[in-house]
């Protein structure tokens, strides 16, 4: 059986800044109201026969939205990203967020940022495609630790009405 969470009656949403670097259109600052759809399937199970919970997906999804809201999401790992007095081989994310300010340049633009301000994301690029995937990989890595009866977690984060995109996790 499969299980559908629609994102905006759901209000799992979240307005952040990005920047695709290289991109001629998307590679300077610019930001999106996101929302985020969700699809489950999997064998009913437990006490009340649910595939899972919906108040556990919305409120997992729910948290991540809220992580990433109003802040400047940063691809950690993309190669056109030059941080100060960071090295993405040796380092640790964790070690960008403890500092008070970020610096780095993007085709020779430089930029200093709160850190406070920014979410740092283990990802190559902040597209939709890339999002989609850390929220399914994500959801899925939290829901397993509940769930056994799952067969694959889909997230469509969509940048507005009629465009994102969507990431499915196998099980």
């Amino acid at each position: 059986m499969k299980i559908l969470v629609n994102g905006i009656q759901s209000n799992l949403r979240f307005s952040s800044a990005h920047v695709i670097p290289g991109h001629e259109s998307c590679g300077f600052i610019h930001g999106h109201s996101y929302f985020v759809d969700i699809e489950i399937e999997g064998e009913r199970a437990g006490e009340f026969e649910f595939v899972v919970d919906f108040k556990d997906v919305k409120g997992l999804t729910k948290a991540i939205c809220d992580e990433l809201d109003h802040r400047m999401l940063i691809p950690v790992y993309n190669d056109l990203i030059d941080f100060k007095d960071f090295d993405k081989e040796k380092d640790s994310i964790f070690d960008l967020k403890k500092a008070k300010s970020v610096y780095f340049k993007i085709d020779g633009k430089g930029y200093a940022l709160p850190s406070v301000d920014c979410v740092f994301l283990p990802l190559p690029y902040t597209s939709a495609e890339e999002l989609s995937k850390f929220f399914a990989e994500t959801l899925a890595k939290k829901l397993s630790e509940t769930y056994d009866n799952l067969e694959y977690v889909a997230v469509c984060v969509n940048e507005g009405i009629g465009q994102g995109a969507m990431y499915r996790k196998d099980l």
